[in-house]
């Protein structure tokens, strides 16, 4: 299981996903890089709709870019292709395979992260050999569509207190502007999507949350 201490230097979860990427005219791939420039240590590769072998080859590029800065990066979804790329682990959802079977075929020394929304779901995922859990989404958003209604800082909130220790990653609408609050709340990291991308420069957005929320220790 992930040590929580490990958090302290990869505040910031940077998704690359498929599908928002395209819209904000990159390729995966460069936006990848762009976040690893910029200096984030963590990143996780999201693509719902990509054919197996295309993903394959994309976790391929981001973990050969990724080493070169030693950062971590994990699949989403996708227990076969973190297996086969070399990444350091999988995030899965509530309708994936559960942290149990990964553990399985991933082995005890991977990073498994397990999305949740409810404190039902929260509770049960302590039960589960997870590295750390997902809450969210916190504030709503458009770029992942969970199934669920905004969470709030409250959930954040009680998923650290419920986590015996566990790390807890806060994701949905996450900002530059709320990113502190989310900390403060309880959260071990944020991940993000969208707001990455709101501007044209990627590595320096990614820059300044790394700087924002380097003041905050766990």
């Amino acid at each position: 299981m992930l040590r929580t201490e490990n958090y302290t230097r990869c505040r910031l979860h940077a998704i690359v996903d498929v599908d928002a990427a395209a819209r904000a005219g990159w390729t995966p791939a460069d936006l990848a890089r762009a976040f690893l420039a910029g200096g984030a240590t963590w990143i996780q590769v999201r693509a719902k709709q990509l054919p197996s072998a295309d993903f394959l080859d994309l976790c391929d590029a981001v973990v050969r870019s990724a080493s070169e800065y030693g950062a971590t990066v994990i699949v989403n979804d996708r227990a076969d292709l973190a297996l086969l790329s070399g990444a350091a682990g999988v995030h899965v959802g509530q309708d994936d395979l559960p942290p149990v079977s990964v553990r399985r075929l991933l082995g005890p020394d991977a990073i498994v992260g397990y999305s949740t929304h409810t404190i039902a779901q929260i509770d049960a995922a302590t039960l589960e050999p997870a590295s750390y859990i997902a809450v969210g989404p916190v504030f709503g958003t458009a770029s992942k569509d969970t199934g669920y209604d905004a969470v709030g800082l409250e959930l954040v909130s009680a998923a650290a207190a419920r986590a015996s220790g566990r790390p807890i990653v806060a994701i949905g609408g996450i900002t530059l502007e709320n990113a502190a609050s989310v900390i403060k709340a309880g959260a071990a990291a944020v991940a993000v999507i969208s707001d990455l991308m709101v501007t044209s420069d990627p590595q320096g957005r990614t820059r300044a949350y790394l700087q924002s929320l380097a003041r905050y220790r766990v």
